[in-house]
């Protein structure tokens, strides 16, 4: 069993991700932590060589704390579409290319799709992932995931949101996560119960364990 361990203080968001590191800022907003990204810091990006999610988020937590000396947070995510036997997968950040151009990944989404037939809703399963690791200078590290089942739908939709937020669409909801607001998609319900995204719910678990609001 793991010992969890708080996380308070100064902490680095091991990302470049400007989006993500938007909806980390959002989702830590309430714990009075200070966070400064490694794309601030001038970290470098390690190679994500990993075959999980969760290896390659340890990686970049490691890396993050390793050059920073300071406690480091680290989300690993991506798309599976089950059509295309779970691609993009951990590759979901490569289908944009170095230009991370997501409007060129989903497209590249819709022609595979149609290439296998894949038309109706029901052959569009898709999830995301999200993996969190938190890496201590120490060595010691938390792992936290979530996931969230929908479908791609066949245009993209809204505009908030970042990666492949307009083509998914959540299970038991109407809007896609690019027509969501940060509240709707992440936000953690009056009764406690975990958020609709992935992040949100991986983020719902790693807040039981490591985090308190301040007094």
């Amino acid at each position: 069993m793991t010992n969890h361990r708080l996380l308070a203080g100064k902490v680095v968001i091991a990302t470049h991700n400007p989006g993500k590191l938007r909806e980390m800022r959002d989702l830590l907003a309430p714990y009075g932590i200070e966070l400064v990204s490694a794309g601030e810091l001038g970290l470098p990006e390690p190679v994500e060589d990993g075959f999980m999610f969760s290896e390659n988020a340890a990686i970049k937590a490691v890396a993050a704390t390793r050059a920073s000396g300071l406690p480091a947070l680290s989300d690993d995510s991506g798309i599976c579409i089950d059509a295309l036997d779970g691609a993009p997968g951990l590759f979901s950040a490569n289908w944009a290319g170095q230009a991370k151009d997501y409007a060129a990944a989903i497209a590249r989404v819709q022609i595979e799709l149609a290439k296998r037939g894949a038309l109706s809703p029901a052959q569009r399963k898709a999830h995301f992932v999200s993996a969190l690791v938190i890496a201590w200078p120490d060595g010691h590290q938390e792992l936290f995931e979530g996931r969230v089942f929908g479908t791609v739908t066949e245009q993209a939709r809204g505009t908030s949101g970042f990666g492949y937020d307009p083509i998914f669409l959540p299970d038991g909801h109407d809007k896609t996560f690019g027509e969501m607001s940060s509240e709707e998609k992440h936000g953690i319900p009056a009764d406690g119960s975990p958020g609709l995204s992935h992040r949100a719910r991986a983020f719902h678990a790693l807040a039981a364990a490591c985090l308190r609001k301040p007094a």
